[in-house]
C-alpha cells in the first residue's frame, strides 16, 4: 500500500512538473504530457480502489 501511495505521489508530481514547464516555456508538448500522466494516474488509482472495494464486498 505504501508503494502504491508513493507511486501515485510521484506521478502527480511529474504531472505538476510538466504543467510548470508548460507555463514556463509555452510549449504545448509539456501540457499534453502533463494531461496524459494525470489521466493515467487517475485511471490507475480508480482501478486500484475499485479492486479494494470489490475485495471488501466479496470477502
Amino acid at each position: 500500500m505504501l508503494i502504491f501511495r508513493a507511486l501515485v505521489g510521484f506521478l502527480l508530481l511529474a504531472s505538476l512538473l510538466c504543467f510548470a514547464f508548460y507555463v514556463g516555456t509555452g510549449q504545448p508538448g509539456y501540457k499534453r504530457w502533463g494531461l496524459l500522466v494525470l489521466k493515467w494516474t487517475v485511471i490507475a488509482a480508480l482501478a486500484f480502489f475499485g479492486v479494494l472495494l470489490l475485495e471488501r464486498v466479496l470477502g
